[in-house]
C-alpha cells in the first residue's frame, strides 16, 4: 500500500488560521517538552517521495499493522515516529527495501482514525541514519542516530545560496502563485537565515522524483545540498514556465474559437434575418431536390430518395447520422438518371475518326463500322460488349477513345488489372465507415451520361481473393439480360446499364473466365508488319514525340530507310511501343544536341542509328541459321505471333534416350515425344538409318531457355529437326513453319495464323507451311500480309517433308511410298 502525506485538502486539514496558529504552538511546545529524541523509533514506509525536516505534512496511512503502529506513537509519551523512503515503489516494506537515511517526526494531532485508515499531522524534525532494524510482531523498530544540522546562518557563501534560493522561489511565485500559501506556512514556522532549513523546505516545494529528493535528504552537508537543491528548483522554475506557456496557448485558443464560434452565430442570426442564407441542412436539402429535376429516376430510386430526404431533415447535423445520410443522398442525385446523349451513326464521319487516329487494322476498323452500322439500323447499340485482344502496344485503349468519338458518346476508362476485391465492382455496403459505390457505378458518375463507353482494360488480369471473385461480380454488368437493373451495394437500388457501351481489352483469352467470355463479342488484333509500324511512326509516333521533347521537323528529321531498320533491328514487337521508346531516346539525344548549342538540322539516316540507339537488339541472320537439326517454327503468344527456334542433336552412344529441355510446358512436351515416336517408326519411309536411335540418345533444345513455352503447333517442326539432325540435311532456307503432328502423322490445325504471319513477315522469312484446314485463314488475311510469301499447306507430314527438304517442289521424294 502506497503511504502518501500529500493528498489531504489543506482546507479540510486547516479550517481557519487561528487552528493553524493552535497547530504551531503545540509543535512548539512538544519540541521544547522533549529535548533528547528516543533511540529506537518505530519505521513508517513512505510512497512515493520523503519527508523532509522543519515540515508540517499531513499523512494518510492504509493498512491495519501501520495504523496500530500510528495510534501507538500516537500515545507514547514521546510521540515520535521514523519516516523513510522505500528504494522500489513497487516493492514490499523489507528492510531490504528501505533508505538508511530517514527523518523523524512528531504526531502533533490524530484528524481522522478507522481500523484501516488513519489521518495524521506530523511535525517532521530531523534526519537519521539507521544503525539497525528490527522486524517485530508490531512492525519495523529501527535503532537511529540524530544527525542535527550545524549552524551555518553566519557564512556569507551560504548566505549568497540562500539568497539565490530565496530569487528563485519568487520567480516561482510569480508563475504560480500556488506556492506563496506554502512559503507562508514555513516563514510561520521557521526563519530564512537557516540555509539548511531553506534547502530543505525549497526541496520538499519542487515536484522532483522521489530518489532525487532522497538524494538531497542523505547530503548531510548544507553546501553540497544547496547546490543539489538550487538544480532541482532551477527545472522546476523551467517545467513551470512551460507549463504557463502552454495554459496561456491553450486559453488564447479557446478564447478565439469561443469569439469565432459567437461571431459565426451573430453573423447565421443577421442573414437568417435579412434572408441572405439559409441553415446548411436546409441548403443540403434544396441543393438535393435541385438535381433531381430533369432525372428520370425509376420508382425504387425516387422512394429511395424521397425516404432518405425525409431523415436527413430530422438528423441533426451533428450526428454521426447526419454525414451518412448526406453522402448517400448526394451519390443518389449526382447519377445521370436517364441522361443519354445522343449517338452518331455516320459511317463515313466514323470511318474517318478511326483512319484519323489508327494506320492499318482494316479487319478491325471494318468490324467496328459493321457494328455502328447495325446500331444504325436498330436504332440504339445497347447490350454490346466487345473484348479487343491482342498484344501490347497495338492500339486497343485507343480504338476504344475512336469508337467514343465517332458515336459522339462520353468516354471513361479504368483498369481491372489486379482487382481482388468483388467490392470494388459493386461497392461497399453502407455499414462499413468510408463505404464507396463500385466502380462501375463512380464511372457513370464521372462520364455525366448513362450511356457512355466504358473502357474495362486489362480484364484478362482480373484477380481474386478471399475478399470475393470480382470476374464472378462482372456477370452481372456485362449480362445484356440483368444490367439494366445493376444493384449497387452502396446505392441498393437498380440502376440501369443497358445503354452503356463496354469495350474490354486483353492481351490473350486463356485467362479470362469461360462465363465472361461467352458475354463478350470478341475482336482479335494481330500486330503490324514492318511497313505498317514504319507509316505509323511517320504519321503518329514522330509528330508527337517531337512536340513532347519541344523539338521541330525543322530541328530533326528520320529518313525511311532508318525507320526500317529501327523496326527491323531495334523493335521486332507486335506493338509499336518499343519502337515509340526508340524514337523517344532519339529525340532526348537531339534535345541535348540543340541544348548545347547545336545548330545544324539532325537528319538519321540508317548508318546513324548505333550513334543514337546502340548496337542492334536483333540481327537478320541470327534466327535463322541454315544448319542441320535446326528448324523455325512459328508460335503465338500473349505479346502477338513470334518466331522460334527448334534445335536437335545426337550422342553416339549404346544406350537409347531423348531429353528435352528449354523450359517446356506439358503439351509441348507430348508433342516433342510424338514426333520422336513417329520419326523412329517411320526412318526407313524417309531414307534414313533404321537403328539410329538405338545408338544415339536425342537432345531436343528450345531457345529462350527463361522463356516458358507451351502448345502443340510445333510438333511438325520438332518432326523436322529430328528429321534434319539425322540426315545431316539442312531445311530450305528462310522456312517456317506450325502445325499439331499426330502419332499417325496427321497435320492438325492450330490458331493465330494472322499473328503468326505478321511475325514471318516481321522476321524475315518468305517460304511458310500450314495444316490444310486453315487454308481458309490465311486467305482471309489482307493482300498485303500475304504478298511475297509462299505458302504450302500440309494434310500429313510428308507434305511438309517434301517442301522442306526438296527445293524443287514438282519433284515428290516420298510420292512412291505414299
Amino acid at each position: 500500500m502506497n503511504d502518501e502525506f500529500d493528498n489531504i485538502d489543506d482546507d479540510e486539514m486547516f479550517q481557519d488560521d487561528d487552528e493553524l496558529e493552535d497547530i504551531g504552538e503545540i509543535s512548539e511546545a512538544l519540541l521544547l517538552a522533549t529535548d533528547v529524541l528516543p533511540e529506537q523509533i518505530p519505521i513508517i514506509p513512505l510512497r512515493p517521495r520523503p519527508a523532509f525536516p522543519n515540515i508540517l505534512i499531513p499523512m494518510s496511512i492504509s493498512g491495519k499493522e501501520k495504523v496500530d503502529i500510528i495510534k501507538k506513537a500516537a500515545d507514547s509519551q514521546s510521540h515520535t515516529i521514523g519516516m523513510v523512503l522505500v528504494r522500489n515503489i513497487e516493492g514490499n516494506d523489507s528492510p531490504e527495501n528501505l533508505h538508511s537515511v530517514g527523518v523523524v517526526g512528531k504526531i502533533v494531532k490524530v484528524m481522522k482514525s478507522e481500523e484501516e485508515n488513519i489521518q495524521v499531522l506530523v511535525n517532521c524534525l530531523e534526519r537519521f541514519t539507521i544503525e539497525h532494524l528490527y522486524e517485530t510482531e508490531d512492525g519495523l523498530i529501527g535503532r537511529v542516530k540524530y544527525l542535527k544540522g550545524a549552524d551555518d546562518s553566519q557564512r556569507e557563501e551560504l548566505k549568497a545560496y540562500s539568497m539565490a534560493i530565496i530569487t528563485t522561489l519568487k520567480e516561482l511565485v510569480q508563475i504560480n502563485p500556488l506556492y506563496s500559501e506554502e512559503i507562508k506556512m514555513f516563514l510561520g514556522r521557521s526563519s530564512l537565515d537557516d540555509p539548511g532549513k531553506l534547502a530543505d523546505f525549497a526541496a520538499n516545494l519542487t515536484s522532483a522524483d522521489g530518489q532525487e529528493l532522497q538524494r538531497v535528504l542523505e547530503t548531510f552537508d548544507v553546501h553540497k545540498r544547496i547546490d543539489e537543491v538550487l538544480t532541482l528548483l532551477k527545472k522546476e522554475l523551467e517545467v513551470s514556465r512551460l507549463q504557463s506557456k502552454i495554459s496561456k496557448q491553450i486559453e488564447k485558443k479557446v478564447s478565439a474559437q469561443q469569439r469565432e464560434f459567437f461571431l459565426r452565430e451573430q453573423l447565421k442570426a443577421i442573414k437568417k434575418e435579412l434572408g441572405l442564407e439559409k441553415e446548411g441542412k436546409t441548403s443540403e436539402i434544396e441543393k438535393f431536390t435541385e438535381r433531381l429535376k430533369g432525372l428520370k429516376l425509376n420508382d425504387e430510386a425516387q422512394n429511395a430518395i424521397d425516404e432518405e430526404l425525409e431523415k436527413l431533415q430530422l438528423i441533426e447535423p451533428s450526428s454521426p447520422e447526419y454525414n451518412v445520410s448526406r453522402n448517400y443522398l448526394d451519390w443518389l442525385t449526382v447519377l445521370p438518371w436517364g441522361k443519354n446523349t445522343k449517338d452518331s451513326y455516320n459511317i463515313p464521319r466514323a470511318r474517318k475518326a478511326l483512319d484519323s487516329d489508327h494506320f492499318g487494322l482494316d479487319d478491325v476498323k471494318e468490324r467496328i463500322l459493321e457494328f455502328i452500322a447495325v446500331g444504325k439500323m436498330k436504332g440504339n447499340i445497347s447490350g454490346s460488349i466487345l473484348c479487343l485482344v491482342g498484344p501490347p502496344g497495338v492500339g486497343k485503349t485507343s480504338i476504344g477513345k475512336s469508337v467514343a468519338a465517332a458515336l459522339k458518346r462520353n468516354f471513361y476508362r479504368f483498369s481491372l488489372g489486379g482487382m481482388r476485391d468483388e467490392a470494388e465492382i459493386k461497392g461497399h455496403r453502407r455499414t462499413y465507415i468510408g463505404a464507396m459505390p463500385g466502380k462501375f457505378i463512380q464511372a457513370i458518375k464521372q462520364a455525366g451520361s448513362a450511356n457512355p463507353v466504358l473502357m474495362l482494360d486489362e480484364i484478362d488480369k482480373i484477380g481474386a481473393s478471399f475478399q470475393g471473385d470480382p470476374a464472378s461480380a462482372l456477370l452481372e454488368v456485362l449480362d445484356p439480360e440483368q444490367n439494366n437493373s445493376f444493384r449497387d451495394h452502396y446505392l441498393d437500388v437498380p440502376f440501369d446499364l443497358s445503354n452503356v457501351l463496354f469495350i474490354a481489352t486483353a492481351n490473350q483469352l486463356d485467362t479470362i473466365p469461360a462465363p465472361l467470355l461467352d458475354r463478350m463479342e470478341v475482336i482479335r488484333l494481330s500486330g503490324y508488319i514492318m511497313a505498317e509500324k514504319v507509316e505509323i511512326a511517320k504519321r503518329y509516333l514522330i509528330p508527337k514525340t517531337l512536340e513532347n521533347h519541344g523539338l521541330t521537323r525543322k530541328q530533326v528529321s528520320i529518313r525511311k530507310d532508318a525507320l526500317e531498320a529501327i523496326v527491323d533491328d531495334y523493335a521486332r514487337e507486335a506493338g509499336v511501343r518499343g519502337l515509340e521508346n526508340r524514337i523517344k531516346k532519339i529525340m532526348r539525344k537531339a534535345a541535348m544536341a540543340f541544348s548545347s548549342e547545336h545548330t545544324d538540322k539532325i537528319i538519321l539516316h540508317k548508318n546513324d542509328l548505333e550513334k543514337y540507339l546502340g548496337k542492334p537488339v536483333f540481327s537478320p541472320d541470327e534466327m535463322f541459321e541454315n544448319v542441320p537439326g535446326v528448324v523455325t517454327g512459328l508460335a503465338w503468344t500473349s505479346m502477338g505471333g513470334a518466331t522460334l527456334q527448334i534445335e536437335a542433336t545426337a550422342v553416339k552412344t549404346n544406350n537409347k534416350g531423348f531429353k528435352q529441355t528449354g523450359q517446356l510446358g506439358k503439351v509441348m512436351v507430348e508433342s516433342s515425344e510424338i514426333a520422336y515416336s513417329y520419326i523412329m517408326g517411320n526412318l526407313l519411309r524417309f531414307g534414313m538409318q533404321e537403328d539410329f536411335f538405338d545408338q544415339h540418345f536425342v537432345h531436343m533444345h528450345v531457345p529462350a531457355g527463361a522463356t516458358p513455352k507451351d502448345g502443340p503447333s510445333a510438333g511438325i517442326t520438332m518432326a523436322t529437326a529430328l528429321l534434319s539432325m539425322i540426315g545431316g540435311k539442312p531445311v530450305r532456307k528462310k522456312l517456317g513453319m506450325t502445325g499439331e503432328l499426330t502419332l499417325t502423322g496427321q497435320v492438325l490445325p492450330i490458331g493465330g495464323v494472322k499473328e503468326k504471319t505478321i511475325a514471318s513477315r516481321r522476321s524475315g522469312l518468305q517460304v511458310l507451311i500450314f495444316p490444310e484446314s486453315n487454308r481458309k485463314d490465311f486467305e482471309d488475311l489482307p493482300e498485303h500480309l500475304r504478298e511475297g510469301l509462299e505458302v504450302h499447306y500440309a494434310k500429313n507430314y510428308n507434305d511438309v517433308y517434301n517442301v522442306a527438304f526438296t527445293a524443287d517442289q514438282e519433284k515428290n521424294i516420298c510420292a512412291s511410298k505414299n
